[in-house]
């Protein structure tokens, strides 16, 4: 008895960790400007004037519309890139595989921040600044490693015997991947989509440094001009942020199902 008491006590403590931050993101972004009461009080009144003078005042549709586009771009790059590196990386366990397979894991330790003044040069050289192609490119990069390794496990589960199957009925390796394995690969690639997504969603690093005009800037880049040495019109940002999570969100309500079996299977023999 007390085991459990001990375990929903922990359950109750790690879903209130979770839920306070969301209640005090809610409450200021309905909170009034003459609402001077504490963020952890409920607003005396509720008012949506946060959700239109940031949306006009920070152009939140265009930049919004700018999430959407990199976010599309980086995913579908590194959805046909990933699976197709971890096929061979898979199925062929080669020395040199295997060593391919260990320089991309080891990638996952590099932090952004350490190139960042590199790679902004390179970007730089080749006219890629205020660019989507540049941008996405640079964050297909770094979220490489991630699905490859996803993939990788996730492949290692489906049985040979399949793919066997599919040279007795005379498909060669790329029919084999695309019409057999691919198919296969839904909940890995649900996950992948959620994981690479919100990190390329929520992105801020790279998006203030390669994209520095206004019609080229994420909700992230948008909402901190509101918090400055000279202003904090903490509100609009609550409300910024709350209009900015809400794609994002609906592509995990709808993915959430193949999450968690994607990254248990993924995980199996990664």
């Amino acid at each position: 008895m007390s085991k459990n008491i001990l375990k929903y006590f922990i359950i109750g403590l790690i879903s209130i960790v979770h839920i306070v931050p969301f209640y005090i993101l809610i409450n200021l972004s309905f909170k009034g400007a003459s609402d001077v009461s504490s963020k952890w009080l409920p607003a005396t009144s509720l008012s949506l004037s946060n959700f239109v003078d940031v949306w006009k005042q920070a152009h939140l549709g265009k930049a919004i519309l700018n999430n959407i586009i990199i976010t599309a771009i980086v995913l579908v790059l590194v959805i046909l890139i990933g699976s197709i590196a971890s096929y061979p990386l898979a199925r062929h366990r080669t020395k040199w595989n295997n060593f391919i397979y260990t320089v991309c894991i080891s990638c996952l330790i590099i932090p952004a921040l350490t190139i960042l003044v590199p790679l902004y040069k390179l970007i730089v050289d080749i006219g890629g600044i205020n660019t989507y192609w540049a941008i996405s490119l640079a964050q297909v990069t770094f979220a490489l490693p991630m699905t490859i390794f996803l993939y990788t496990g996730f492949i290692s589960t489906i049985p040979k015997e399949l793919d066997e199957a599919g040279v007795i009925d005379g498909c060669n390796q790329y029919a084999i991947f695309f019409r057999l394995i691919l198919p296969l690969l839904k909940p890995i690639t649900a996950t992948i989509v959620i994981l690479i997504g919100v990190q390329v969603w929520n992105d801020y690093q790279f998006s203030l440094f390669f994209l520095q005009k206004r019609e080229f800037q994420t909700v992230p880049v948008v909402l901190s001009m509101f918090i400055s040495q000279f202003q904090s019109n903490i509100n609009w940002v609550a409300a910024g942020c709350l209009m900015g999570m809400l794609p994002i969100t609906v592509v995990y309500l709808f993915l959430q199902k193949f999450f968690v079996k994607g990254m248990a299977d993924g995980a199996i023999k990664g």
